[in-house]
Protein backbone atom coordinates (compact mmCIF):
# COMPACT_ATOMS: atom_id res chain seq x y z
CA UNK A 1 0.00 0.00 0.00
CA UNK A 2 1.31 3.46 -0.86
CA UNK A 3 0.71 6.44 1.41
CA UNK A 4 -2.84 6.81 2.72
CA UNK A 5 -4.67 9.86 3.96
CA UNK A 6 -6.48 9.35 7.27
CA UNK A 7 -9.51 11.63 7.50
CA UNK A 8 -10.58 11.63 11.12
CA UNK A 9 -13.91 12.94 12.43
CA UNK A 10 -13.28 13.50 16.12
CA UNK A 11 -16.95 14.44 16.63
CA UNK A 12 -18.24 11.06 15.42
CA UNK A 13 -20.23 9.01 17.91
CA UNK A 14 -21.29 12.16 19.76
CA UNK A 15 -17.63 12.96 20.36
CA UNK A 16 -16.55 9.50 21.50
CA UNK A 17 -14.19 9.24 18.52
CA UNK A 18 -12.01 12.04 19.88
CA UNK A 19 -10.81 9.80 22.69
CA UNK A 20 -9.81 7.05 20.25
CA UNK A 21 -7.51 9.10 18.00
CA UNK A 22 -4.21 8.36 19.74
CA UNK A 23 -5.03 4.64 19.88
CA UNK A 24 -5.96 4.62 16.17
CA UNK A 25 -2.67 6.28 15.24
CA UNK A 26 -0.72 3.77 17.33
CA UNK A 27 -2.51 0.84 15.70
CA UNK A 28 -1.82 2.16 12.20
CA UNK A 29 1.86 2.73 13.00
CA UNK A 30 2.18 -0.75 14.51
CA UNK A 31 0.62 -2.22 11.35
CA UNK A 32 3.25 -0.45 9.21
CA UNK A 33 0.74 1.75 7.42
CA UNK A 34 2.23 4.97 6.02
CA UNK A 35 -0.35 7.72 6.45
CA UNK A 36 -0.95 11.43 6.80
CA UNK A 37 -3.60 12.67 9.22
CA UNK A 38 -6.18 15.41 8.81
CA UNK A 39 -9.01 16.10 11.26
CA UNK A 40 -12.31 17.41 9.97
CA UNK A 41 -13.51 20.68 11.46
CA UNK A 42 -16.98 21.16 9.97
CA UNK A 43 -19.77 19.39 8.06
CA UNK A 44 -18.70 18.80 4.46
CA UNK A 45 -14.99 19.20 5.24
CA UNK A 46 -14.23 15.55 4.47
CA UNK A 47 -15.57 16.02 0.92
CA UNK A 48 -13.05 18.71 0.03
CA UNK A 49 -10.23 16.92 1.87
CA UNK A 50 -10.91 13.70 -0.02
CA UNK A 51 -11.26 15.42 -3.37
CA UNK A 52 -7.87 17.07 -2.86
CA UNK A 53 -6.32 13.79 -1.69
CA UNK A 54 -7.47 12.03 -4.86
CA UNK A 55 -6.13 14.83 -7.03
CA UNK A 56 -2.83 14.79 -5.12
CA UNK A 57 -2.32 11.11 -5.91
CA UNK A 58 -3.03 9.32 -2.61
CA UNK A 59 -3.91 5.70 -3.33
CA UNK A 60 -6.05 5.11 -0.22
CA UNK A 61 -8.33 7.40 1.77
CA UNK A 62 -9.22 6.16 5.25
CA UNK A 63 -12.57 7.39 6.58
CA UNK A 64 -12.42 7.28 10.38
CA UNK A 65 -15.83 8.17 11.77
CA UNK A 66 -19.38 6.99 11.26
CA UNK A 67 -21.59 6.62 8.23
CA UNK A 68 -21.77 10.37 7.72
CA UNK A 69 -17.98 10.56 7.43
CA UNK A 70 -17.98 7.66 4.97
CA UNK A 71 -20.64 9.45 2.93
CA UNK A 72 -18.55 12.60 2.69
CA UNK A 73 -15.42 10.69 1.72
CA UNK A 74 -17.34 8.76 -0.95
CA UNK A 75 -18.62 12.03 -2.42
CA UNK A 76 -15.11 13.48 -2.43
CA UNK A 77 -13.76 10.40 -4.20
CA UNK A 78 -16.49 10.51 -6.85
CA UNK A 79 -16.17 14.27 -7.42
CA UNK A 80 -12.38 14.29 -7.80
CA UNK A 81 -10.63 15.17 -11.05
CA UNK A 82 -8.20 12.27 -11.23
CA UNK A 83 -5.75 13.86 -13.70
CA UNK A 84 -4.84 10.45 -15.09
CA UNK A 85 -4.45 8.84 -11.66
CA UNK A 86 -6.59 5.92 -10.52
CA UNK A 87 -9.38 6.63 -8.06
CA UNK A 88 -8.13 5.98 -4.51
CA UNK A 89 -9.55 3.01 -2.64
CA UNK A 90 -11.81 3.63 0.35
CA UNK A 91 -10.84 2.24 3.74
CA UNK A 92 -12.98 2.62 6.85
CA UNK A 93 -12.21 2.67 10.56
CA UNK A 94 -15.65 2.58 12.21
CA UNK A 95 -15.42 4.88 15.21
CA UNK A 96 -18.89 6.44 14.82
CA UNK A 97 -22.38 5.62 16.02
CA UNK A 98 -24.10 3.31 13.54
CA UNK A 99 -21.18 2.11 11.37
CA UNK A 100 -23.65 0.44 9.04
CA UNK A 101 -21.63 0.77 5.84
CA UNK A 102 -18.63 -0.93 7.44
CA UNK A 103 -20.86 -3.77 8.58
CA UNK A 104 -22.37 -4.21 5.12
CA UNK A 105 -19.00 -4.57 3.38
CA UNK A 106 -17.49 -6.85 6.02
CA UNK A 107 -15.22 -4.42 7.87
CA UNK A 108 -14.97 -5.38 11.57
CA UNK A 109 -16.51 -3.03 14.10
CA UNK A 110 -13.59 -3.37 16.53
CA UNK A 111 -10.84 -0.86 15.74
CA UNK A 112 -7.83 -3.16 15.96
CA UNK A 113 -9.49 -5.74 13.72
CA UNK A 114 -10.44 -3.02 11.22
CA UNK A 115 -6.81 -1.86 11.09
CA UNK A 116 -5.73 -5.46 10.43
CA UNK A 117 -8.12 -5.59 7.48
CA UNK A 118 -6.70 -2.30 6.21
CA UNK A 119 -3.16 -3.64 6.50
CA UNK A 120 -4.21 -6.72 4.52
CA UNK A 121 -5.02 -4.47 1.58
CA UNK A 122 -7.64 -6.71 -0.06
CA UNK A 123 -9.72 -4.62 -2.48
CA UNK A 124 -13.27 -5.28 -3.62
CA UNK A 125 -15.27 -3.28 -6.14
CA UNK A 126 -18.67 -2.20 -4.88
CA UNK A 127 -21.65 -0.31 -6.23
CA UNK A 128 -22.69 3.15 -5.11
CA UNK A 129 -25.95 5.03 -5.40
CA UNK A 130 -26.75 8.56 -6.46
CA UNK A 131 -29.88 10.57 -5.68
CA UNK A 132 -31.30 13.83 -6.97
CA UNK A 133 -33.89 15.83 -5.03
CA UNK A 134 -34.62 17.46 -1.71
CA UNK A 135 -31.77 19.70 -0.58
CA UNK A 136 -29.55 18.29 -3.36
CA UNK A 137 -31.01 19.19 -6.77
CA UNK A 138 -27.48 18.77 -8.16
CA UNK A 139 -27.33 15.20 -6.81
CA UNK A 140 -25.23 13.39 -4.22
CA UNK A 141 -23.70 9.92 -3.90
CA UNK A 142 -24.37 7.43 -1.12
CA UNK A 143 -22.78 4.15 -0.07
CA UNK A 144 -25.11 2.34 2.34
CA UNK A 145 -28.69 3.37 1.67
CA UNK A 146 -31.47 5.91 1.34
CA UNK A 147 -34.37 5.89 3.77
CA UNK A 148 -37.74 7.61 3.39
CA UNK A 149 -40.39 8.06 6.02
CA UNK A 150 -40.43 6.45 9.45
CA UNK A 151 -36.77 5.46 9.73
CA UNK A 152 -35.69 8.94 8.67
CA UNK A 153 -37.68 10.48 11.50
CA UNK A 154 -36.11 7.93 13.87
CA UNK A 155 -32.72 9.23 12.75
CA UNK A 156 -33.77 12.84 13.32
CA UNK A 157 -34.87 11.94 16.85
CA UNK A 158 -31.75 9.88 17.57
CA UNK A 159 -29.58 12.87 16.68
CA UNK A 160 -31.28 14.84 19.44
CA UNK A 161 -30.34 12.26 22.09
CA UNK A 162 -26.95 13.18 23.53
CA UNK A 163 -27.09 11.01 26.65
CA UNK A 164 -27.02 7.68 24.81
CA UNK A 165 -24.74 6.29 22.11
CA UNK A 166 -24.98 3.71 19.34
CA UNK A 167 -28.01 1.48 18.98
CA UNK A 168 -29.45 2.59 22.34
CA UNK A 169 -30.12 6.09 21.02
CA UNK A 170 -31.98 4.64 18.04
CA UNK A 171 -34.13 2.47 20.30
CA UNK A 172 -35.29 5.45 22.33
CA UNK A 173 -35.84 7.43 19.13
CA UNK A 174 -37.92 4.57 17.71
CA UNK A 175 -40.38 4.77 20.59
CA UNK A 176 -40.61 8.54 20.26
CA UNK A 177 -41.27 8.30 16.52
CA UNK A 178 -44.25 5.97 16.97
CA UNK A 179 -46.09 8.94 18.47
CA UNK A 180 -44.77 11.45 15.90
CA UNK A 181 -45.13 9.59 12.62
CA UNK A 182 -48.02 7.13 12.72
CA UNK A 183 -49.88 8.25 9.58
CA UNK A 184 -48.20 7.10 6.38
CA UNK A 185 -47.95 9.54 3.45
CA UNK A 186 -49.08 8.42 0.00
CA UNK A 187 -46.21 7.99 -2.47
CA UNK A 188 -46.05 7.10 -6.13
CA UNK A 189 -42.99 4.88 -6.51
CA UNK A 190 -41.62 3.75 -9.85
CA UNK A 191 -39.07 0.90 -9.65
CA UNK A 192 -37.49 0.02 -13.01
CA UNK A 193 -40.81 0.81 -14.70
CA UNK A 194 -43.17 -0.78 -12.14
CA UNK A 195 -45.47 1.77 -10.50
CA UNK A 196 -46.85 1.57 -6.96
CA UNK A 197 -49.19 4.15 -5.48
CA UNK A 198 -50.24 3.72 -1.85
CA UNK A 199 -49.48 4.84 1.72
CA UNK A 200 -45.92 3.95 2.71
CA UNK A 201 -44.83 4.15 6.31
CA UNK A 202 -41.23 3.55 5.27
CA UNK A 203 -39.15 2.92 2.15
CA UNK A 204 -35.54 1.73 2.32
CA UNK A 205 -33.38 1.70 -0.81
CA UNK A 206 -30.32 -0.28 0.17
CA UNK A 207 -26.85 -0.93 -1.14
CA UNK A 208 -25.84 -2.23 2.28
CA UNK A 209 -27.80 -4.37 4.74
CA UNK A 210 -28.40 -2.37 7.92
CA UNK A 211 -29.34 1.10 9.20
CA UNK A 212 -29.32 2.67 12.64
CA UNK A 213 -26.81 0.19 14.01
CA UNK A 214 -29.43 -2.53 14.58
CA UNK A 215 -32.13 -2.43 11.90
CA UNK A 216 -31.63 -5.03 9.15
CA UNK A 217 -33.56 -3.38 6.33
CA UNK A 218 -32.37 -5.82 3.65
CA UNK A 219 -30.40 -8.57 5.39
CA UNK A 220 -29.49 -10.37 2.14
CA UNK A 221 -28.23 -7.31 0.26
CA UNK A 222 -24.86 -7.44 -1.52
CA UNK A 223 -23.16 -4.09 -2.26
CA UNK A 224 -21.48 -5.58 -5.34
CA UNK A 225 -24.44 -7.25 -7.09
CA UNK A 226 -25.29 -4.26 -9.34
CA UNK A 227 -28.82 -3.82 -8.00
CA UNK A 228 -30.49 -2.16 -5.01
CA UNK A 229 -32.47 -4.14 -2.46
CA UNK A 230 -35.64 -2.38 -1.28
CA UNK A 231 -37.86 -2.78 1.76
CA UNK A 232 -41.27 -1.12 1.45
CA UNK A 233 -43.54 -0.98 4.49
CA UNK A 234 -47.16 0.06 4.02
CA UNK A 235 -49.54 1.58 6.53
CA UNK A 236 -50.15 -0.28 9.77
CA UNK A 237 -52.01 0.84 12.88
CA UNK A 238 -50.12 2.82 15.51
CA UNK A 239 -50.29 -0.16 17.87
CA UNK A 240 -48.78 -2.40 15.19
CA UNK A 241 -45.74 -0.19 14.48
CA UNK A 242 -43.61 -1.40 17.39
CA UNK A 243 -44.20 -5.14 16.75
CA UNK A 244 -43.32 -4.56 13.09
CA UNK A 245 -40.23 -2.51 13.97
CA UNK A 246 -38.99 -5.27 16.29
CA UNK A 247 -38.83 -7.63 13.30
CA UNK A 248 -36.16 -5.40 11.73
CA UNK A 249 -33.78 -6.25 14.58
CA UNK A 250 -33.59 -9.81 13.25
CA UNK A 251 -34.29 -9.02 9.59
CA UNK A 252 -37.49 -11.10 9.59
CA UNK A 253 -39.89 -8.36 8.44
CA UNK A 254 -40.25 -9.80 4.91
CA UNK A 255 -43.00 -12.18 6.06
CA UNK A 256 -45.15 -9.35 7.48
CA UNK A 257 -48.22 -8.68 5.30
CA UNK A 258 -47.52 -4.93 5.17
CA UNK A 259 -43.95 -5.41 3.91
CA UNK A 260 -42.69 -5.98 0.39
CA UNK A 261 -39.09 -6.69 -0.56
CA UNK A 262 -37.97 -5.74 -4.07
CA UNK A 263 -34.95 -5.13 -6.31
CA UNK A 264 -34.36 -2.28 -8.75
CA UNK A 265 -31.65 -0.12 -10.32
CA UNK A 266 -33.63 3.10 -10.72
CA UNK A 267 -36.31 4.38 -8.35
CA UNK A 268 -38.35 7.56 -8.39
CA UNK A 269 -40.59 8.66 -5.54
CA UNK A 270 -43.24 11.37 -5.68
CA UNK A 271 -45.37 12.51 -2.73
CA UNK A 272 -49.11 12.42 -3.53
CA UNK A 273 -50.32 13.14 0.01
CA UNK A 274 -47.97 14.35 2.71
CA UNK A 275 -44.26 14.84 2.19
CA UNK A 276 -40.98 12.91 2.01
CA UNK A 277 -38.59 13.02 4.95
CA UNK A 278 -35.45 11.33 3.65
CA UNK A 279 -31.84 10.59 4.50
CA UNK A 280 -28.85 9.04 2.75
CA UNK A 281 -26.31 7.21 4.94
CA UNK A 282 -27.90 8.95 7.92
CA UNK A 283 -27.39 12.43 6.43
CA UNK A 284 -30.52 14.50 5.81
CA UNK A 285 -31.73 14.75 2.21
CA UNK A 286 -34.88 16.66 3.10
CA UNK A 287 -37.41 16.98 5.92
CA UNK A 288 -40.45 17.53 3.69
CA UNK A 289 -39.52 16.86 0.07
CA UNK A 290 -41.84 16.18 -2.85
CA UNK A 291 -39.75 14.17 -5.33
CA UNK A 292 -36.66 11.99 -5.25
CA UNK A 293 -34.80 10.05 -7.94
CA UNK A 294 -32.30 7.31 -7.04
CA UNK A 295 -30.01 5.39 -9.40
CA UNK A 296 -27.33 2.72 -9.07
CA UNK A 297 -23.72 3.38 -10.13
CA UNK A 298 -22.40 -0.19 -10.49
CA UNK A 299 -18.83 -1.19 -9.64
CA UNK A 300 -17.82 2.41 -9.12
CA UNK A 301 -15.55 2.23 -6.05
CA UNK A 302 -12.90 -0.02 -4.55
CA UNK A 303 -13.11 -0.64 -0.82
CA UNK A 304 -10.49 -2.34 1.36
CA UNK A 305 -12.23 -5.15 3.19
CA UNK A 306 -11.94 -8.79 4.16
CA UNK A 307 -11.11 -11.33 1.44
CA UNK A 308 -14.04 -13.20 -0.12
CA UNK A 309 -15.15 -16.05 2.10
CA UNK A 310 -13.59 -14.62 5.26
CA UNK A 311 -15.65 -13.41 8.21
CA UNK A 312 -15.31 -10.08 9.95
Amino acid sequence: MNKALLIYNSKAGNGVAAGKLVHVQELLQQAGIDFDLVITDSPGHAISLTRQAAEDGYTVVIAAGGDGTVNEVVNGLMQAKLNGNGRPALAVLPVGRGNDFAYGVGIPQETAAAVSVLAGGHRRKIDLGRFVGGDYPQGRYFANGVGLGFDTVVGFEAAKIKWLHGAASYLVALVRTIFLYAKAPVYEIVMDGETLRQPFLMVSIMNGRRMGGSFYMTPDSDPADEIFDLCLAGQVSQLAILPLAIKFFSGTQAKHPAVRMAKARQISVRAIQGAIPAHADGETICTAGQELFVELIPGSLEVITIPDGATA
